[in-house]
């Protein structure tokens, strides 16, 4: 499967998960939710492994780093956010997690000791631009106070987790772990991190474990467990693999502008000026970090158009499980969460 149509597949799959994490909201807790999701999506993931025979056995220090992963990219990345949208608006969360973008660049340099690409580095800032303005409004009536600080704080080192769990992946793609059973032992690792905590914590923290009998919260986790995790983690971590962490982390940025396209039709959101002039310098971005490298560009990454094929056979994403046509409100989940 091509590049440009995993990136954008992945993107439209996560802008659209709000609607299944807005019918999450209820007497179950966001972390319990988490966990639920992302041990389904291993499961799902460990019965394709067993139906197409691939290999399940890893070396330790392979484990360490896909359990490094999963805790990154499927417990630190996401509870810190569940715990911000209780006190932040979901637009804010969007602005604050999009500085994913950022650390990512910062990070990459830092661990491959590559120079960061002008093209790729001015689109990031672009992007996380466009989302000031296109939540302008949020951001202009911010009132500072201590819970508000907490959560902006809550929300970058989910960014940074994140950011750091794409640095990791593209450290175990290079080390030659498929892209599917990485995100199944990662997945694992994660949601077992997660039931941990929601075990352990007090019941007024972690909320405790329970279930909602409501259809629509079932349809919702099964949409999160398949779309939102399995599919969705697989073309990211795809794109990670072939383009390396500074163009992947730029999905983040465009997939919350594709929550609010969808959001114009569902729920009549209106678009003023701040945010057509967001979403135009978004797109911009997005065109920058996505550019095939010119003449004088720095040789630090194939382009999007490029399929860059792995030297390991191990490391093939051809283990990937086919991926087919067929294939809220300030107290909930952020609506702009993956």
């Amino acid at each position: 499967m091509a590049s440009v149509a995993i990136f954008f597949m992945t993107v439209f799959i996560w802008g659209s998960t709000w609607i299944a994490i807005k019918y999450q909201a209820g007497p179950v807790a966001p972390e319990a939710s988490v966990a639920y999701r992302f041990l389904g999506a291993a499961l799902l993931l460990f019965l394709w492994c067993g139906l197409r025979g691939l290999p399940l056995r890893f070396a330790p220090r392979d484990h360490l780093f896909m359990a490094l992963q999963g805790l990154c990219l499927f417990c630190l990345n996401y509870v810190p956010l569940y715990w911000a949208s209780k006190w932040l608006t979901s637009g804010l969360v969007a602005v604050a997690f999009s500085t994913v973008v950022l650390f990512s660049l910062l990070l990459g340099r830092m661990v491959d000791r590559k120079p960061i690409e002008r093209r790729v580095g001015l689109g990031a800032l672009c992007g996380v631009a466009g989302l000031c303005l296109v939540f302008w409004p949020e951001l202009d009536g911010l009132v500072l106070s201590d819970l508000t600080l907490i959560a902006i704080l809550l929300t970058l080192f989910g960014a940074f987790m994140g950011s750091s769990g794409t640095v990791i992946g593209s450290r175990n793609s290079k080390a030659g772990i498929p892209v599917v059973q990485v995100s199944a032992f990662g997945m694992l690792y994660g949601g077992l991190a997660t039931a941990v905590y929601v075990t352990l914590a007090p019941a007024e923290v972690a909320g405790g474990w329970a279930w909602d009998p409501a259809p629509s919260y079932a349809v919702s986790l099964a949409y999160l467990i398949l779309f939102g995790s399995v599919i969705g983690f697989w073309g990211f971590l795809t794109i990670v693999a072939r383009l390396g962490p500074a163009r992947a982390s730029y999905i983040p940025v465009l997939f919350p502008v594709v929550a609010l396209a969808i959001s114009t039709l569902v729920e009549g959101y209106v678009w003023s000026p701040e945010a057509v002039a967001g979403l135009v310098l978004v797109l911009a971005g997005n065109a920058l970090v996505l550019m095939k490298p010119g003449a004088g560009s720095s040789p630090a990454g194939p382009s999007l158009g490029a399929v860059q094929k792995s030297s390991s056979p191990k490391a093939s994403v051809e283990s990937a499980p086919p991926v087919t046509a067929s294939a809220s409100p300030a107290a909930s989940p952020s609506r702009f969460s993956a």
